[in-house]
């Protein structure tokens, strides 16, 4: 399904499983959902699974949007007391839609319990007390942490068994709110064919040994490690080391960045928990950085990858050269908690880390250019998987070691997953044979339920929707992306091309696109007059 189709079905109110394979847009898909809904003047519920995944939309932890905290389980007592919290209630009276972001790593329970507070409040028996619910994720991900005896973990650990799960889509509310499975089937991160080929084989359980072959051609000697390239690891322990021993061989004196913080403590200290950037940021020149905000007006995004070359006089922010050659005078940025519509509190910090080390955990969500991994003390189902899927291309990749665990997922979700893609090939053959002029009702009505702004759509402009439709799907029997939307790291792609002085006609092959569309996009970015000094353009 493209994002197109899936924006489509998420305007009519329907509850939403949106999911795809790493780098098939489903946040670009929300934030343009998010915009669409915020230009009828409704304001959605935006939350997350855990507080890093919160900070990567602008929302809160779903914990801390319904109330239930760190609760495994609520009773009687425990509903009564969280619907009589007047700040909780009021949030979820004023909801429309609740998205919850990073569901692969929800325990079903958990979805309960928020499905439970939600009827409570509402005073509704309706799934979720009739909120429009979006669940978005992929369950081949970092799935949610299970508690288990000794006993349990270490036949979790033999590779023979796998410990209990509790997905969240075992829960009986999400069978309750029967999500339309929208399954994203294009891909904007990976552009290598043998790289996607591989993590599609893990994706699909067919790892075998042609794409170990592939794998172990990018295995790299520890004395051999690229300099100011991120590293992998699955501990904690193993990143902040790699990180303080690096920094503290580089001879300068360290630039100090302090974070500015607003709002209520309890928030702020969520924020600062969970923010890529770290509260006390230390940088020297030559220190190897990663941006951790997008801002492609300024050309970076989540992941860029750097080198501090100075510190601007005066006020002295740093200068990072990123790869394309391009320097940057990188400002503060902040990190927000919304609710309604309103900034309820914040966090300010330079949006960079120190980039030679890194966990797989808060590595989920990014694009990297390249990479150091060491998988060879991966324990999880899945998280091999996220940390491969993390880098663009094979040739981005340089791997330490990696063990059993590393290629597999989880055996639960492969039978899952083949529910979901039908699923989502059903729907959309169902909403491909409705007419513009029936799905443009069946927005209309649902921003009228939610007392949004009317849509009001003219009888001329869905004659001429209707009348595109067809010299649009022959274009895109050519050309399978033209009109559709350009992501950001669209854009940070076009940039790495524009930085080689690749053709335009090469660049309309790769990105599925006209060459118009390509040299539309290059003035909209102001590339163009850069990009065809001393060169005739195809």
């Amino acid at each position: 399904m493209t994002q197109d189709a899936a924006l489509t079905i998420l305007k009519t109110g329907a509850n939403v499983f949106l999911t795809g394979e790493p780098g098939s847009g489903k946040t670009h898909t929300i934030n343009q959902y998010v915009a669409w809904l915020r230009s009828h003047g409704i304001e959605p519920a935006i939350t997350a699974s855990t507080g890093i995944a919160a900070t990567h939309i602008g929302g809160m932890t779903v914990h801390s949007w319904s109330g239930i905290g760190i609760k495994s389980r609520l009773d009687k007592y425990d509903l009564d007391r969280i619907a009589s919290n007047e700040r909780v209630a009021k949030r979820i009276r004023n909801s429309k839609i609740l998205i919850i972001d990073e569901v692969s790593m929800l325990p079903a329970e958990t979805v309960s319990m928020v499905d439970a507070v939600c009827c409570e409040v509402m005073q509704k028996t309706d799934p979720f007390g009739g909120l429009q619910v979006i669940f978005v994720g992929d369950f081949f991900q970092l799935p949610p942490v299970v508690r288990m005896d000794p006993g349990q973990q270490a036949l979790a650990l033999s590779f023979v068994e796998w410990p209990p799960s509790r997905f969240a889509y075992l829960s009986p509310a999400w069978t309750r709110a029967n999500p339309i499975a929208c399954y994203l089937t294009e891909q904007y991160r990976q552009d290598d064919k043998d790289f996607l080929n591989m993590l599609s084989a893990i994706r699909h359980n067919e790892f075998a040994a042609g794409h170990l072959h592939h794998i172990a051609k990018r295995k790299i000697d520890r004395n051999a490690v690229p300099q100011n390239v991120p590293k992998l690891f699955s501990h904690n322990a193993d990143v902040d080391r790699i990180n303080t021993e690096t920094l503290g061989r580089i001879s300068s004196v360290a630039k100090t960045f302090d974070m500015s913080s607003y709002g209520p403590p309890a928030l702020v200290e969520t924020l600062i928990k969970n923010c890529l950037s770290p509260s006390t940021l230390s940088l020297k020149v030559s220190a190897a950085v990663m941006f951790t905000k997008n801002n492609p007006k300024e050309g970076f995004v989540n992941g860029t990858l750097g080198i501090v070359q100075g510190f601007v006089e005066n006020v002295g922010y740093p200068i990072v050269k990123i790869h394309s050659g391009r320097e940057i005078e990188v400002e503060p940025m902040e990190w927000t908690v919304e609710e309604n519509g309103s900034v309820c509190a914040s966090v300010t910090q330079v949006p960079l880390r120190l980039a030679w080390a890194i966990t797989v955990h808060k590595s989920q969500g990014m694009s990297l250019d390249e990479a150091v991994m060491d998988l060879t003390d991966v324990f999880e189902f899945g998280q091999g998987y996220v940390a491969l899927s993390r880098v663009r291309r094979l040739s981005g990749l340089h791997l330490l070691g990696w063990n059993e665990r590393t290629f597999q997922v989880h055996p639960e979700v492969l039978i899952k997953d083949v529910d979901f893609r039908g699923q989502s090939e059903q729907v959309e053959i169902i909403f491909s044979k409705m007419t513009t002029k029936e799905i443009n009702l069946m927005h209309e009505q649902f921003v009228k339920a939610c007392t949004g702004t009317s849509i009001r759509l003219s009888v001329n402009a869905q004659k001429k929707s209707k009348a595109n439709s067809t010299p649009l799907a022959k274009i895109r029997e050519k050309y399978p992306n033209a009109y559709q939307p350009w992501t950001q790291e669209h854009d940070a792609r076009l940039q790495e091309f524009f930085a080689d002085k690749v053709s335009v006609a090469s660049i309309a092959k790769t990105f599925g696109r006209q060459s118009s569309a390509i040299r539309s996009r290059l003035v909209k970015l102001g590339l163009l007059d850069n990009y065809f000094k001393g060169k005739k353009s195809s």
